[in-house]
Parts: C-alpha cells; sequence; structure tokens
C-alpha cells in the first residue's frame, strides 16, 4: 500500500480507518502495512498523549469522540502494542480518558471498559504472541478475559506490596532482600497505571518505602506522576504516603504549593470558609507539621508575596494557612509533635509566642494588652537594635503579617474598645509601611492619628451623612504613600462596621471609597477576614453580619 505522508496532526479518521483495516493484522498484507505505519503511529499515539494529560476526561471524549474506538482497536493489534513503547504510549491514554469520579453509568461503564484494556495490556507483554491460547485457558478456568486480567493485576500488585513489606519486617532495614534497582524498577512499572484503583496499595507502599539507600530509589518519574495525579484528584492516597512523596521529592513539594496558591488566586471565593477548605483539601497545611515542609512552603509565599506585591489575595492564603498549620500541629500526636521554636528559629521568640496565641483563647478584655505587647515586643526589635539589611526588617515583617488576624483586631480595638491608641496605631502603622526611610513610617503615625481623631469625634453620632466623612475620603485621595492610604482604608471600613452611625451609610460609603482609590479588592479581602472572625466568635452584633453579607454580595460583583 502507498504510504501517505501528509497525515494531519490528531487525524483520527485516518488512524481509526487504519485501524479498522488492520483489524489483529492476521494476513501477510495487513502486517506489512502496520509495520509501513508504526513510526508515525508511535507519534500520533504521543501527540495524543500530550493534547490528553493536560484535559479533564469528559472533555477529552467530548472533544475527540472517535478516541475510544481508535484506542480500542489498536491495544488489540499484537503488531502495535509490540512496537517500541506504543504499549506504553496506549496505557498513558487509556488512564487520562480514566474518570476519578464518574457521575453516571456511562462513566462507570468507560472506567470500566478502560481498566479492561489495561489489564489486557500489562498482561499481554507476558504473554506475547500466545492470546489465542491464553483466552482458551482462561475460558477453561470459567473466567472472562475481563475478569481474569483484573484478577492478575490485583494479585501482582498483592505479590509486590508483600516483597516490598517483607523487606522492612518490624520496621527494621533487611538489607538484600530487595535491590535498590529492582525498587526503581518497580516504580517505571507504575507509571502508566497510576489512575487504577487497584494500583493504590502499591503506590503507597513505595511512597512509603526506604531501603537504607543514601539516594532517593524512587524514579522522579513516577514521583511527578504520582504529585500529579494527586493534584487533579485522580487518585487517593493515605495522607502519610502524601507528606512523605513531598519530604523525598521537593519539586513535587514546590509543584504542589504552586497549585494550591494558583486555584485561590484563580477562582472566586466569596468566603474565608471557602479559602480554608480549599487550603486544608491540599494537606499542606498537615503536612508542615514536618519542620522541613513547613519551611520550603513559608519560602514559597514568600516569594509570592514579593512576585506578585503583596496582593491581599496572597497574603490571605498566608494568613489562612498559618491558622490551619496551628490547628493542624495543635492536634498533632504530642509524641511526635516538634516544639514551635522548630518552625520559627531565627525569630525573636517572645514575640513569636505572643503572635502564635489564637485571639479566641484570650478573654476580648484583654485584646488591646496583648496588642500592646506585642507593639512593644516588635517596637524594640525594628527601632532600638541594629537591623543589618533590609532582608532581617523584611523577616520581622513576614513573621507579623503571617498572623494577619492580630492585625485587624488591632484596627476594631482603636474603634471598639477604650485604648491608649499609639502602640495600636504603630502596630498598623509597621504593617503597612515597615521601612522607616525618609521618615516615611513616622509620616504615615501623624496622618493615620488625624484621621482616628476625626473617626473617633463621629463614633458616637447616630445619624452621619457622607459629608461627614469626606474630611477622610480626602485625606486617602490626597496622600502620595500608598501605605498611609491602606492603613486609613482599614480605619474607615472598620469605623462603617463598628460605628451606629456608619451603618446607615456604609453601602454608599465604601462605594464611593473603592471607586476613588481602586481599593475594591482590599475592602473585599477585610469585609471577607472580619466575618470569618465574627463567625468563629459568634458574638457580634447581628446588624454588623447583616451589613457584612449585604457589602459582600455587592463588592464580589464588583471585584
Amino acid at each position: 500500500m502507498a504510504q501517505d505522508t501528509t497525515v494531519p496532526k490528531l487525524n483520527f479518521e485516518y488512524w481509526l480507518d487504519k485501524a479498522i483495516e488492520w483489524g489483529q493484522a492476521t494476513t501477510l498484507e495487513s502486517q506489512k502495512d502496520v509495520c509501513l505505519h508504526l513510526p508515525r503511529l508511535q507519534e500520533f499515539l504521543h501527540q495524543i498523549y500530550e493534547t490528553l494529560k493536560h484535559m479533564d476526561s469528559i472533555v477529552a471524549i467530548q472533544q475527540f469522540p472517535l478516541i475510544g474506538q481508535l484506542l480500542g482497536r489498536l491495544c488489540w493489534n499484537p503488531f502495535v502494542i509490540g512496537y517500541d513503547e506504543s504499549q506504553k504510549t496506549l496505557m498513558w491514554c487509556l488512564c487520562c480518558l480514566y474518570s476519578s469520579e464518574p457521575q453516571n453509568p456511562v462513566e462507570l461503564k468507560a472506567n470500566s471498559w478502560i481498566r479492561s484494556l489495561l489489564c489486557h495490556l500489562l498482561s499481554s507483554s507476558k504473554w506475547e504472541s500466545n492470546e489465542a491460547e491464553t483466552s482458551t485457558f482462561i475460558s477453561t478456568l470459567g473466567y472472562t478475559s475481563a475478569d481474569y486480567y483484573c484478577h492478575l493485576v490485583k494479585n501482582m500488585v498483592f505479590s509486590l506490596v508483600t516483597e516490598l513489606r517483607g523487606n522492612q519486617f518490624n520496621g527494621l532495614n533487611i538489607q538484600g532482600r530487595v535491590s535498590a534497582s529492582r525498587v526503581n524498577a518497580v516504580s517505571l512499572f507504575c507509571l502508566p497505571l497510576i489512575t487504577l484503583p487497584d494500583l493504590t496499595p502499591l503506590l503507597e507502599t513505595l511512597l512509603l518505602y526506604h531501603g537504607g539507600a543514601s539516594k532517593e530509589i524512587l524514579s522522579s518519574e513516577f514521583l511527578e506522576a504520582v504529585n500529579e495525579a494527586f493534584l487533579k484528584k485522580k487518585i487517593s492516597l493515605p495522607e502519610s504516603a502524601i507528606f512523605s512523596l513531598w519530604l523525598r521529592h521537593l519539586p513535587s513539594l514546590e509543584k504542589a504549593t504552586l497549585y494550591l496558591l494558583d486555584q485561590l488566586v484563580s477562582i472566586q471565593l466569596n468566603s474565608l470558609e471557602e479559602v480554608a477548605c480549599v487550603i486544608k483539601d491540599s494537606l499542606l497545611p498537615q503536612a508542615a507539621s514536618h519542620p522541613a515542609i513547613f519551611r520550603i512552603v513559608n519560602e514559597i509565599f514568600k516569594n509570592a508575596l514579593l512576585e506578585t506585591d503583596g496582593t491581599p489575595e496572597v497574603m490571605t492564603t498566608i494568613q489562612v494557612f498559618t491558622q490551619l498549620f496551628l490547628q493542624a500541629h495543635q492536634n498533632e500526636n504530642k509524641q511526635h509533635k516538634f516544639p514551635l521554636k522548630a518552625y520559627f528559629p531565627h525569630h525573636h521568640q517572645p514575640l513569636v509566642t505572643a503572635l502564635l496565641r489564637c485571639p479566641f483563647e484570650l478573654p476580648t478584655t484583654q485584646w488591646s494588652q496583648h496588642l500592646k505587647h506585642i507593639s512593644d515586643m516588635l517596637k524594640a526589635l525594628v527601632e532600638d537594635t541594629n537591623i543589618s539589611s533590609l532582608a532581617d526588617l523584611f523577616e520581622i515583617w513576614f513573621l507579623v503579617a503571617r498572623f494577619g488576624e492580630w492585625l485587624d483586631i488591632a484596627a476594631e480595638q482603636l474603634l471598639k474598645a477604650a485604648v491608649e491608641p499609639d502602640a495600636l496605631l504603630w502596630l498598623l502603622a509597621f504593617y503597612y509601611c515597615p521601612q522607616n526611610e525618609n521618615q516615611q513610617r513616622t509620616q504615615t503615625m501623624v496622618e493615620a492619628q488625624t484621621v482616628y481623631n476625626h473617626l473617633m469625634m463621629l463614633f458616637s453620632c447616630t445619624v452621619l451623612s457622607v459629608k461627614d466623612l469626606e474630611a477622610a475620603v480626602h485625606s486617602i485621595m490626597d496622600i502620595e504613600q500608598c501605605c498611609n492610604q491602606h492603613l486609613i482604608t482599614h480605619l474607615l471600613t472598620n469605623f462603617l462596621l463598628f460605628s451606629s452611625g456608619g451603618h446607615m451609610i456604609a453601602q454608599e460609603f465604601i462605594y464611593h471609597i473603592t471607586e476613588t482609590t481602586d481599593t475594591s479588592k482590599e475592602v473585599c479581602s477585610l469585609l471577607i477576614r472580619t466575618a470569618y472572625r465574627i463567625n468563629r466568635n459568634g458574638e457580634e452584633n447581628q446588624r454588623t453580619v447583616k451589613l457584612l453579607n449585604e457589602l459582600l454580595q455587592k463588592l464580589t460583583l464588583k471585584v
């Protein structure tokens, strides 16, 4: 047959016609034609895989309706699956089509069909061309082909798991039972089958396996593939196996952290409960109970914050992550718990201890005093000692920033409680303006103090108009330093939420602020954080809760 050299990419029709024409390559003519086309078919299968691995299984089937027919026919052609890496590529393509969460009988049936094909491919390398004899043997035993191959996979997995676990009897590494090259080969063998549920026990055993070798014995391709499948919810593994994966393969931990950040920045989340759910579901806060994982995630967060210039979404993610990490650490078995100093080894420990206190562990009447204690220690560190570099200053700022709940409470306490304002205003001024080059922080304090005094004069008024607060708005618009603008926006938003007169004009005034200063995301993030804290505490005025919900509905639509 003449060779067609102009086959377009992903031309399913062409290759399906060929697959039908070839059948199972039983004639000499069809065998010759298969051999003629094999290199280009292999290239085509690689193109399919590279396309499918970035797609959801349902979308892939919708976009390429002929793919199932084509792959099914190729899997049963002994000349195709015997060529080079065609068998492995076919397995990879089938795994991409496997639905991790089948929603209907059609998807369930498709999964069953994929499993039977994978089992056939897996076993065909062993039986080679004796398929007819094998089928006769299977039918004599009373099995269908699919049943037999399914049992074959399960038995093989059980055998490998037993072999690997036997090498670590009672937690002792018995050298020589299983070689490092053998374990590496098993991990490579798993590559095309990672999303098969029957393989889960073997994946777990491999990830938890340590044979005493000084170097990593599992293949990096295997570790990357397991991580990818976990992130895309294609497999479910115990927490211990995922934690072990991240500890033994740094690129996987980095990818998981960046994947989480990308998720939270790219999707619309209307509450911190939703943010917390996504973060907890990533398993990263739980894994961070190991100090090595915590410090790596911490570095990635720092870099993300610097690269995005401190966007509210990234800052909120870091703060919620810290809260969830502390919860996970608190729930950790005392026997295996690391001291908190292990996570913040280079920081002033009394300051760390004060920041680590959960606000709701203290009576609300003690919040202001606790915040003054934090502010005094921080001021002594920043102003009374020589900080050798901007990097040192950033490290101190980042420590404070990740416990942002205390900063939000400081802004509330300034307006709601009878407090000496200087310490709390300084704390907020440091957060929004950590550098005092050219007296920036000092100037921020002066301007914040002026706005604060103005707001406190109006706080007890039951009736207010937008005009009454215009002076504060103009102070935001007129100042050049954005850090001052952020601090004053924070104070103004809290004034509207917690003063009786502010409730009446909150919607109109917040719309005015966000329009004139382009702070929609910032105000929305502040409102979401306040709603989260009030929901957890459960003691706030219901009028404030109602107002928060109304403001969030409007702002989230706008953002």
